[in-house]
């Protein structure tokens, strides 16, 4: 959708900002899928690969869960699946002339120079713009990744002068890395770094420069090309297998909806366009309720049980499971996690951590799902009485229709 500046931008400032209301959110929803000069594949017209579009829309409610890795054949809608949950949700403001795409409400991720302006109450132009999906070519460099720093400039006036990289454009967005095992491990480091972090810092001849850079990792790797170290696999929050549909009449209708859409992407898109505001409203909803999402100490016991049993190493699988199971329950529209919610957590968490041997026949999520039998035998709670729910949605799978 086109955004005209002299038509949506507006002054922020100091003093008066205005917060980003749902209600207008929902607003913006009705055309957005309409207005876009390239349509993209419908998110909610994806069919099967439900592990996949789970882990992503979960990375979208609550992105501080961390990267997503997904592990499979080629062919199977991976990057149609970024690009499609990218194209859901509403524009987002930015600050007009800011190269980092500012968000003119929020101070604490904002650039040197937005913060400047902001301490000096002096406003911003603000437009709205579509979430980015920028693609990490696979010969980059670390210049193309981080930016580059002009040293002699610095030098010679005293300022510095930065020339973005991919990190600065992806902030706010998601960064998606095809073919993530075949990348240099220190750009692998440099990315996850940046995605834990939040903040990029480009250091060059004892000057430094730093801008956030806050998006959603989404690595992609097929596994008969080679694995990931497991260092760099324990720190993808979550892990999804894709694999080409075996049952006839769902590859059926992959078939039928991808030449419908080339076909005539408009009225393909328009075509779900109802199922598309659904999912984006049901979407902003969890963002809303996340916060207030409540992870009792038994639920918190059981994570750490499961990530122990599983031999997970350190702490991470603890944390990304605490957190995939509240933006779970905040999806289902529950106000507090139950034990639904955590073992559909582990599921994505647990099973790219696992240490197996080269002679072990079961496959990783085999393997967790032995796992949770196990703890289950074990935790020998008396039934649970269901955590109070908003009417929202039954679970977390994207219906194919």
């Amino acid at each position: 959708m086109a955004i005209h500046p002299s038509k949506t931008a507006r002054n922020w400032t100091g003093k008066g900002r205005e917060e980003r209301s749902l209600s207008l959110q929902h607003n913006l929803l009705i055309d957005v899928a309409m207005e876009r000069s390239s349509p993209v594949f419908p998110f909610s017209a994806i069919v099967g690969q439900e592990q996949m579009k789970q882990a992503l829309l979960l990375s979208l409610i609550h992105p501080d869960i961390g990267g997503v890795l997904i592990r499979g054949e080629r062919g199977t809608g991976k990057s149609t699946a970024v690009r499609a949950l990218a194209n859901l949700l509403p524009p987002i403001p930015v600050v007009a002339d800011c190269p980092f795409r500012c968000d003119p409400a929020d101070t604490g991720l904002m650039c040197h120079q937005c913060l400047q302006r902001h301490r000096q109450d002096q406003g911003f132009p603000a437009v709205r713009e579509s979430m980015r999906v920028v693609d990490l070519p696979l010969g980059a460099t670390e210049e193309m990744v981080l930016g580059t720093l002009n040293i002699e400039r610095a030098v010679r006036q005293g300022e510095k002068s930065f020339e973005p990289g991919l990190l600065a454009k992806a902030h706010r967005g998601f960064l998606y890395v095809d073919e993530v095992n075949l990348l240099p491990d220190h750009l692998v480091d440099i990315l996850l770094d940046a995605a834990a972090m939040g903040v990029n810092v480009v250091e060059r001849e004892g000057i430094s420069y730093s801008h956030p850079s806050k998006f959603i990792l989404v690595g992609t790797m097929n596994p008969d090309e080679g694995e990931l170290r497991p260092q760099l696999q324990d720190r993808f929050a979550l892990c999804a297998a894709v694999r080409g549909i075996k049952d006839e009449d769902a590859r059926r209708q992959v078939v039928a909806r991808c030449l419908a859409f080339e076909k005539s992407p408009r009225q393909f898109a328009n075509q779900w366009n109802n199922n598309e505001q659904a999912l984006a409203r049901h979407i902003l909803e969890a963002q809303r309720r996340l916060a207030d999402v409540d992870l009792p100490d038994d639920k918190l016991s059981l994570i750490t049980r499961l990530a122990m049993v599983a031999g997970a190493d350190g702490h991470r699988a603890d944390i990304a499971m605490a957190k995939t199971a509240k933006a779970m329950a905040a999806f289902a529209g529950r106000n507090g996690v139950s034990k639904q919610e955590v073992i559909g957590a582990a599921r994505l968490v647990l099973p790219h951590r696992l240490r197996l041997e080269p002679t072990e026949e079961a496959t990783p999520l085999e393997i967790v799902e032995q796992v949770l039998e196990k703890v289950s035998e074990v935790d020998e709670d008396t039934p649970e009485e269901p955590a109070e729910k908003v009417e929202i949605k039954k679970n977390l799978d994207v219906e194919a229709h």
